[in-house]
């Protein structure tokens, strides 16, 4: 069993270098996103803000749908890599943001439970067409030369849990948690996958206190040459975030808004898998402020337009 284990890890060790020696051509042009972290807020350039709370309506719909981790890390992925190489609007970011997200599914979930384009444009409230997305979609794939999956954070938390060996200890669902959370923020989109996963999962070993797994996650640094300053200077990072996502004053992604714009009728038309609870009536004309829905979507039923940033 101890061979068997040994020579498990062994080939694990081997699919993380394959994977980092291929990380650096899914990263966004850093360049431009430095440009989108500069640009102030207005009508004529994507700011960081503008796009964080894109990311933020994204994380809702993955949840809405029943999407997987998997599929809103890769979607955010393409988001990021398309705003970096490309100069678009804000009025056409739902577009390209829902655009990514529909790539993600059809790529990482199984094909009855993607989505339709109409349902997923309807449910997140955005005025283009089918034929808008199906468009960007296009666009996005020309631009990106995407073909299937990418290599995400994603990727190297899943190795690095399998090869910790401590799954009763360490919670992949608290660890996927905690990159969506990550991801919110545009500047979490410059690190490295295998540099940004390392350090969320160093955070959590020294949270739970074992030594064991510490020596593992110094030998998986060690085997993917990351230098200690560039883990140091991300994991600080990464716990600052946590602690400021974890503090009450942090406004956090509502999943929950997006089942106040779908009537019983409309959730009966859904696919049988997703369940939208019942929600007590709303008394006609009087509708909380605190339950105000609407999401902003501003992208008119033209095509489209986008240039090229460099």
């Amino acid at each position: 069993m101890y061979i068997y284990i040994l020579h498990i890890i062994d080939l694990l060790m081997k699919e993380l270098r394959v994977n980092y020696e291929q990380e650096a051509f899914y990263l966004p042009k850093e360049t431009g996103l430095s440009l989108i972290e500069s640009s102030p807020q207005d009508d004529r350039r994507i700011s960081a803000k503008c796009r964080d709370a894109k990311v933020e309506d994204l994380w809702s719909l993955t949840s809405f749908f029943g999407y997987s981790t998997q599929t809103f890390v890769l979607a955010v992925n393409l988001l990021d890599r398309f705003l970096a190489l490309m100069r678009i609007q804000p009025k056409h970011l739902s577009c390209v943001s829902l655009s990514c997200l529909h790539m993600a599914a059809k790529v990482t979930e199984e094909e009855c439970d993607v989505t339709p384009g109409d349902e997923l444009i309807r449910i997140g409230q955005c005025r283009f067409t089918v034929s808008d997305l199906g468009r960007m979609e296009k666009i996005v794939a020309d631009k990106l030369d995407f073909k299937s999956n990418a290599v995400t954070a994603l990727t190297f938390l899943h190795l690095y849990h399998q090869i910790a060996l401590s799954k009763e200890t360490l919670s992949l669902e608290k660890l996927e948690a905690q990159l969506k959370a990550c991801l919110c923020r545009i500047s979490f989109s410059k690190a490295k996958p295998s540099v940004l996963a390392l350090s969320l999962l160093r955070q959590e070993i020294e949270a739970v206190r074992s030594e064991d797994m510490l020596e593992i996650a110094s030998h998986i640094q060690r085997h993917l040459k990351i230098a200690d300053a560039e883990l140091l200077l991300w994991s600080e990072r990464v716990a600052r975030c946590l602690s400021d996502y974890a503090s009450p004053e942090c406004s956090k992604p509502d999943h929950r808004r997006l089942q106040w714009i779908v009537s019983r009728r409309t959730a009966q038309n859904l696919h049988s898998h997703r369940s939208v609870p019942e929600l007590p009536t709303i008394p006609e004309g009087h509708v909380p402020l605190t339950q105000n829905v609407s999401m902003t979507s501003g992208v008119s039923s033209a095509p489209p337009y986008v240039t090229r940033t460099f």
